[in-house]
């Protein structure tokens, strides 16, 4: 099968960690006979200096024509230290999203065995967590009007929702719940929020079409607690824009590693794949990023494009590098060898080309040993 990726590697360690996840497309496709056409295109800090624009209108056309989108990440320093910019890169983010109505964001978070000593939490508290967050992605208070007074002293930001906004990405998560174990979690505040109060009115109707899944309703500040107090007892979270963009942050810790937590922004006919983790500038050039997360949004890729075997043998090289400690510093532990970006994606292309060699022999080829078994 022959399939057009449209690669926006972005800022930072963006272009770094893409270029891993398409060393996994690239093995994929010469392991099971497909073919990837990637379109490269420009977006956020590095699109502003070439352009002027955060999301220039080729990079918009690009994606609309893509099968899929990868995305790296996307922000610099420089635009961080002066807020009262007008045009900064995280607009070509947003943009993006409403232009190709990437309104459901789904953020899967896996604690794995290997990283379960990397998390602040105990190890009974996270073992065997296995969640899925539904984020409402193109409203909200994000895209709500946004005013300051002219005295700078009095500023609002409005936060909009309709029924229909809610229900689409509502069908989505009771749909992935009833693959799963059948239970979701809506979280708001409409104790004390409106828009709150017709989430819960659109989503406990819709859940009468549902009927094998459990609704569960918790507030915001209760769940934050219990996410971190019982993560096991969560199965398909819901919630809206800002507050799935904090939950989704606070979950990272649960897998041991912001640097494993993938993504998937889908459309009804588009979808973009993306790392959750940020730019992190302080390692850029550096080959010491971590691209496990870039590589797990190709495996969701995979998954959209109906690649399942395909996306299967992607997640289980990036377990088998955890296993063989074949990764970057970040998470190494207490282990002495740690690998670069570069070969932790070598070894991941490898794994899915040779898939019957023995975890020995890869653990002697990737720690530059020549001893074939």
């Amino acid at each position: 099968m022959k399939y057009t990726i449209a690669v926006l590697p972005g800022d930072g360690i963006g272009p770094e960690v893409t270029n891993q996840a398409k060393k996994a497309l690239d093995a994929v496709a010469e392991a099971y006979d497909h073919i990837f056409l990637y379109k490269e295109a420009e977006i956020g800090a590095c699109a502003i200096e070439t352009s002027g624009n955060p999301l220039p209108k080729k990079t918009i056309e690009i994606c609309k024509k893509a099968d899929a989108i990868l995305y790296g990440a996307i922000g610099d320093p420089k635009f961080d230290k002066d807020p009262s910019l007008k045009i900064r890169p995280e607009q070509g983010l947003l943009q993006l999203r409403k232009e190709l109505d990437l309104f459901c964001n789904v953020n899967p978070v896996k604690a794995f065995d290997q990283l379960i000593k990397n998390s602040p939490l105990r190890r009974e508290i996270i073992k065997g967590t296995d969640l899925v967050i539904y984020r409402e992605l193109t409203s909200g208070i994000y895209f709500g009007d946004k005013q300051s007074s002219k005295d700078g002293k009095k500023a609002y930001d409005i936060c909009t929702y309709s029924e229909d906004e809610i229900a689409r990405i509502t069908h989505l998560a009771f749909k992935a719940a009833q693959d799963r174990k059948r239970k979701l979690t809506l979280i708001d505040k409409s104790n004390v929020l409106e828009t709150s109060k017709l989430w819960r009115k659109t989503v406990t109707k819709i859940s009468k079409e549902y009927k094998g899944v459990t609704l569960e309703y918790l507030y915001a500040d209760n769940a934050a607690m219990k996410l971190i107090l019982n993560p096991k007892k969560f199965d398909v979270i819901l919630t809206d824009n800002l507050f799935g963009d904090l939950f989704s942050d606070e979950a990272s810790v649960i897998s041991g590693s912001i640097g494993v937590l993938a993504s998937s922004s889908i459309g009804d006919k588009n979808a973009l794949f993306a790392p959750v983790h940020g730019t992190f500038p302080a390692a850029v050039g550096k080959d010491i990023a971590n691209p496990l997360a870039s590589i797990l949004s190709a495996a969701m890729l995979l998954e959209h494009l109906g690649l399942h075997e395909e996306a299967d043998a992607v997640e289980r090289a990036v377990e088998k590098s955890l296993d063989l400690n074949i990764t970057t510093e970040d998470i190494k532990g207490k282990n002495k060898y740690s690998a670069s970006t570069s070969k932790v994606g070598d070894f991941i292309s490898d794994y899915i080309l040779n898939q019957e060699d023995s975890s020995l022999n890869f653990m002697n080829i990737h720690a530059g040993q020549s001893t074939i078994i």
